[in-house]
């Protein structure tokens, strides 16, 4: 019974130490849910469009600072899961620049309402397990995707293995409305952290 017992004590330090292993490697797993809601990010950027004759928020020095057009109460709407809107927060006190690399959305700039509704204009930097709008614990058992805010107000998750195939259309439709290609291929291929 002794030894029953004791291979029992010696056998969990295995499994705790390998569920730590999973939480620490897998962090967006385990975000909150709407954390980083695109929705209201997508809301936001539509009423700024309204507010400024159907242009979206555009900045000469990137769409950092084009993001910081919007009300600061959409900050961490506008971070992107794994990211955090404390550069949100010290670029809006200090009146410095927002880098694009501080930001885990990208942002299209250069678009109007009357951009084709299927462009899209705001998209995750970094892939999910089913998106910030899938609840943990369904998220452990989702693809990885990226959540999608469309300039026609439609939201999607595009699975990271069709990302590929889906960056080159936006690319080919971004490049038709007059946006410079070399620009826009970047802005798709944005690095991973």
């Amino acid at each position: 019974m002794r030894r029953k017992w004791l291979w029992l004590l010696l056998s969990l330090p295995l499994p705790a130490a390998l569920i730590w292993v999973y939480v620490r490697t897998h962090p967006l797993v385990f975000m909150e849910t709407h954390a980083h809601c695109i929705v209201c990010a997508g809301m936001a950027l539509d009423r700024y469009a309204s507010e400024h004759g159907g242009r979206f928020p555009s900045h000469p020095r990137g769409y950092g600072n084009a993001l910081l057009l919007l009300n600061e109460e959409f900050d961490s709407t506008l971070t992107g899961p794994g990211y955090d809107a404390a550069p949100f927060r010290e670029a809006r006190r200090t009146g410095a620049d927002l880098s694009e690399e501080d930001c885990g959305r990208v942002y299209v700039q250069g678009l109007s309402q009357k951009s084709p509704r299927e462009v899209a204009l705001l998209f995750d930097k970094l892939p999910t397990p089913g998106g910030d709008h899938c609840p943990f614990p369904y998220r452990m058992l989702r693809p990885l995707g990226r959540e999608v805010w469309f300039v026609g107000g439609d939201r999607t998750f595009v699975p990271e293995t069709e990302w590929p195939a889906f960056s080159s259309k936006q690319v080919d439709l971004l490049v038709r409305e007059g946006l410079d290609r070399p620009e826009v291929e970047r802005l798709f291929a944005s690095p991973h952290r």
